[in-house]
């Protein structure tokens, strides 16, 4: 589905394009997934190279059929290589030698960002030698961390321009290099506006280097939720089960909730490192019998997951490393859904859920906010789904996918060898 008049057609001659990532397709980056099957279906010859090896948990259907072309790396082509390495060595040591010093002795955030740059250094060298042998012409990273080193590595050796896409964890906090790669790259694309500023701060003054590109997402299935709000009202959360999502505020702002004698359950789905310290903590704060834990939801599973709430709730939060949410896609799905929004004022998201207009905006980590929006929504029916209406239409002028596509083709075309 798509907003608005039909686009023109893509312009000829477009250039032959590698998109770098960590895993693809990845069931978590469908906004990935969604820019590659649409850009391609423009006629951009755009192929995808993952630096890890295939996921085979939770693809839906249709990332399953591989009709996109990956080339993927891993362990088993780490041979691969260290042939391409030598090769370079031979071919360019004036690059080779003072870039890799440069990236190996660097002080990286922690010691799983060293080791994806470490991976993404070695990387880079084959993938510079698979570029030239068929035609590359534009490289773009889909993340500002291992990516975006791969990527600057393989331009490094090609001379071919390479861009970037920096989003949310893979930039806060920033890693040891962005400065350089900001420099050296052709532009860094970024998919949602706070990030502009944040990002201009390591430009050195090459404002225009920084983009705005909103990413591509799909609206099939987006059938109304009923959201009756009638005792026991449905509360619902859908997110990866990590700090930044902030889960343990809303479980005690629903301990709140059942102290005032709310009646409401309360769904939890998804999976990650912090499933176990929740359901740990829905015990002690005595919710087991109002909170289902449902596990990891397939993309094309959300719809009817969504369909079942009355309010759905993001309470993320910046953690003390800095790490924190850009715009959470699950927002925007909530809302095509028109489902209200609980959500709060972290990242992104404040560009969607806007405070009594489009969806409930609290401050984050605050339990008795959250609660009193919670509530707010549920008992004030028609004034939610209103907000809810007003967010549906804001999403479709800000992601339509084939407008923004279409920018990210215009943006290689005038950055290609």
């Amino acid at each position: 589905m798509t907003h608005g008049m039909p686009s023109p057609p893509p312009p000829p001659g477009l250039p032959k394009t590698a998109y770098v990532t960590l895993w693809f397709p990845k069931p978590s980056e469908t906004f990935i997934y969604r820019e590659v099957q649409i850009m391609r279906r423009m006629g951009m010859p755009l192929t995808v190279y993952s630096l890890y090896d295939r996921l085979g948990c939770h693809l839906t259907g249709e990332m399953q059929r591989d009709d996109i072309p990956v080339e993927r790396l891993g362990c088993r082509r780490t041979l691969l290589g260290a042939s391409a390495f030598a090769y370079w060595l031979k071919r360019r040591p004036e690059v080779l030698k003072p870039l890799f010093a440069s990236l190996l002795f660097r002080r990286w955030r922690c010691l799983e960002q060293t080791g994806e740059n470490y991976w993404a250094c070695y990387c880079g060298c084959h993938l510079a030698r698979r570029f030239e042998e068929t035609g590359v012409r534009h490289i773009h990273a889909c993340w500002a961390n291992g990516p975006a080193t791969a990527a600057w590595v393989a331009s490094a050796l090609t001379g071919i321009p390479f861009s970037f896409t920096g989003r949310a964890g893979d930039i806060y906090p920033a890693d040891g290099a962005l400065p350089e790669k900001i420099a050296n790259a052709a532009f860094a694309r970024v998919d949602a506006a706070f990030n502009i500023d944040y990002l201009r701060g390591f430009a050195d003054g090459r404002d225009d280097k920084i983009v705005l590109v909103r990413n591509c997402l799909s609206w099939e299935d987006c059938q109304d939720a009923p959201a009756p709000m009638q005792p026991p009202y449905h509360i619902m959360a859908l997110c990866r089960f990590v700090r930044t999502k902030g889960l343990d505020v809303l479980l005690r702002a629903c301990r709140a909730l059942a102290d005032d004698g709310v009646d409401f359950t309360l769904t939890l789905a998804g999976s990650g490192p912090q499933c176990l310290p929740l359901k740990a903590l829905v015990r002690r704060l005595k919710l087991t019998d109002r909170v289902r834990f449902p596990g990891f939801v397939p993309h094309d599973q959300v719809p009817r997951m969504l369909r079942q709430a009355d309010v759905f709730v993001t309470p993320s939060k910046v953690v003390q490393s800095g790490d924190r949410d850009g715009l959470p896609t699950v927002i925007m799905e909530a809302l095509m859904h028109r489902v209200p929004v609980v959500a709060t004022d972290v990242g992104g998201i404040r560009e969607v859920v806007r405070d009594g207009e489009t969806g409930r905006l609290i401050p984050q980590l605050d339990v008795e906010a959250m609660k009193r929006a919670i509530l707010d929504v549920l008992r004030n029916r028609d004034k939610a789904l209103a907000m809810a209406e007003r967010g549906r239409q804001l999403i479709l002028d800000y992601y339509d996918s084939e407008k923004n596509a279409r920018r990210m083709i215009e943006l290689i075309c005038a950055h290609s060898a």
